[in-house]
């Protein structure tokens, strides 16, 4: 199933895999919606992801930046850039006067914006500073 937590997603720090755990549900959400083909309307829904997104994007940004501020981190920068290209993109998403009448291709960018952000920033970035914090015996 898409958007299922996995093993190799883990980065050993608690706060930080629960939240990346949380975002996963998003996408699942968007990913469910995403394959009902029932004819019904689901800008309602749709918005509601994005609100969520958006909302639990930049919380998780900001505890995830201030975190790695703490243990001096030297790559912030680069996440910082990171994280708000991810923002511009959701809120492109969300500012889009056209989710309406193409509530499939705007749920289809969700989950294509979901998806690339796991295998991105989750899987490459992310580990890297996990990678840090474990050789400084942080975690």
């Amino acid at each position: 199933m898409a958007f299922e937590w996995k093993e190799r997603y883990k980065l050993n720090i608690d706060e930080i895999d629960k939240q990346h755990r949380r975002l996963m549900d998003i996408g699942k959400k968007a990913y469910e919606i995403a394959v009902i083909d029932d004819g019904y309307d689901r800008y309602d829904e749709i918005l509601t992801i994005i609100d969520e997104l958006l909302e639990y994007t930049k919380y998780h940004f900001e505890y995830e930046e201030e975190m790695l501020k703490k243990y001096d981190y030297k790559h912030i920068h680069s996440q910082e850039e990171e994280h708000s290209f991810y923002v511009y993109k959701i809120d492109q998403v969300a500012s889009r006067e056209d989710i309406d009448d193409n509530q499939r291709k705007v749920i289809l960018e969700i989950i294509d914006f979901l998806s690339q952000w796991i295998s991105t920033h989750i899987m490459i970035s992310d580990r890297e500073y996990a990678v840090y914090l474990k050789e400084q015996g942080i975690i």
